[in-house]
C-alpha cells in the first residue's frame, strides 16, 4: 500500500511562496551608498561605483586583471551607447569596378613589375609586364613547387627583368 492514493498530489498546498526579496544580495549591497573622500572632497558613491573606481585605479597601476575588467566595462558601455544612438544614414553605396589594369598598376607602384616591350605585331595595349628578379625568385623558391616544363621556364625567362640572375631549383625539370 502506498502513502498517497493514485491521482492525488503529494503536495496539495503547492510550492510555498518565495519569502526572499526579488533582488539578490549583491543588488542590495550595490545599492548602498558610501561616503568617499576624493581630492579632499567628500562624495557619495554606491558600492558598485566605488568598486569600479578601485578597479580603474588598479588598472592604472598596472594590474592585468583590472585592465581586462576595465576593457570589458568599456565594451559594455560602447554597446549600450550604440543601442541608444539613432541610426545614422549610410555614406552611400560604394561600387568597385574591377579592371585588369588596376592590378598591373599596383604591381608597378609596389616595384614588383615594370613595363616590358611591345610584342611584335601588337599595339601599345599589348605591352607586357616584366617581373622584378626578386619576385620571380620568390615564386621559384617556394617549397613543394611542382616541376616546370621547358615552356614554363622560357616564359619565366621572358617575363623577368634579369632572368640570367635567377637561381633555378635543382631537380625541378619536367
Amino acid at each position: 500500500m502506498t502513502r498517497f492514493q493514485k491521482g492525488q498530489s503529494g503536495n496539495p498546498a503547492g510550492r510555498p511562496k518565495q519569502r526572499r526579496p526579488h533582488g539578490s544580495a549583491f543588488d542590495i549591497i550595490f545599492d548602498q551608498t558610501l561616503t568617499v573622500t576624493q581630492g579632499g572632497r567628500e562624495r557619495e558613491l554606491t558600492v558598485d561605483e566605488a568598486l569600479q573606481l578601485q578597479t580603474y585605479q588598479a588598472a592604472l597601476k598596472g594590474s592585468r586583471m583590472a585592465v581586462r575588467t576595465v576593457l570589458k566595462m568599456i565594451e559594455k558601455r560602447e554597446a549600450a551607447l550604440a543601442k541608444r544612438r539613432p541610426a545614422t544614414p549610410g555614406i552611400g553605396k560604394i561600387e568597385v569596378e574591377h579592371d585588369a589594369r588596376n592590378a598591373d598598376e599596383a604591381l608597378r607602384i609596389l616595384g614588383i613589375a615594370v613595363d616590358g616591350e611591345v610584342p611584335p605585331g601588337g599595339g601599345e595595349g599589348a605591352r607586357t609586364l616584366k617581373l622584378a628578379t626578386w619576385a620571380a625568385q620568390a615564386g621559384l623558391s617556394r617549397p613543394g613547387r611542382r616541376a616546370l616544363t621547358e615552356k614554363e621556364r622560357d616564359d619565366i625567362k621572358r617575363y623577368t627583368m634579369a632572368s640570367d640572375k635567377l637561381r633555378w631549383p635543382r631537380g625541378k625539370r619536367a
